[in-house]
């Protein structure tokens, strides 16, 4: 998907290192916004080349939920947060939270993508959702409801011990 390769990467975050040139005038000779190429030191010097690293991951909900609660309890901007959880856009962030803004948990669940073999088709038309307001949809939804409860109750319980602790981090200051 990247037209950037990580040769071309490192060179333009060594070249920003060294502290002979801007990152606008690198961004400006690279053709790619100045926000950008932040992004790409910013995952460098949280993780190294690995953060370049090409991953094709699916996230879990707990993931997901952990990463959009952790932008709420710190304040921290989707960017930041790729950067900490070594996501490869902080685009992917910014979806996970207008879904979860519009839809709830349920919207966070991971799409099958592709298509679709016979035998999974198959299955798909045999296995019915319940009925709304049947007794399968009301335990599945308790079922839900719990889950989400205890989520809450755990991270309830971190934010309340991070108050708690006297080692709060300073966020650093900006590049540029």
């Amino acid at each position: 998907m990247s037209k950037f390769n990580l040769e071309l990467k490192m060179e333009a975050i060594q070249r920003y290192l060294s502290g002979a040139e801007g990152g606008k005038s690198i961004a400006r000779a690279l053709g790619v916004n100045h926000e950008v190429l932040r992004m790409w030191i910013k995952q460098y010097e949280a993780h190294g080349e690995k953060a370049f690293e090409k991953t094709y991951t699916t996230y879990s909900i707990p993931f997901k939920l952990d990463v959009l609660n952790y932008m709420n309890v710190n304040g921290t901007s989707p960017n930041e947060a790729a950067v900490i959880f070594n996501i490869s856009s902080p685009g992917i962030i910014r979806k996970w939270r207008s879904q979860f803004n519009a839809d709830g948990i349920d919207a966070l669940k991971s799409k099958i993508k592709g298509p679709l073999s016979p035998m999974t088709d198959k299955k798909r038309t045999n296995k019915q959702e319940p009925a709304e307001g049947s007794v399968e949809a009301l335990q599945a939804e308790i079922e839900r409801l719990r889950m989400e409860n205890a989520y809450l109750k755990k991270l309830n319980a971190l934010v309340q011990n991070k108050e708690k602790s006297p080692n709060k981090t300073k966020r650093k200051s900006s590049m540029n």
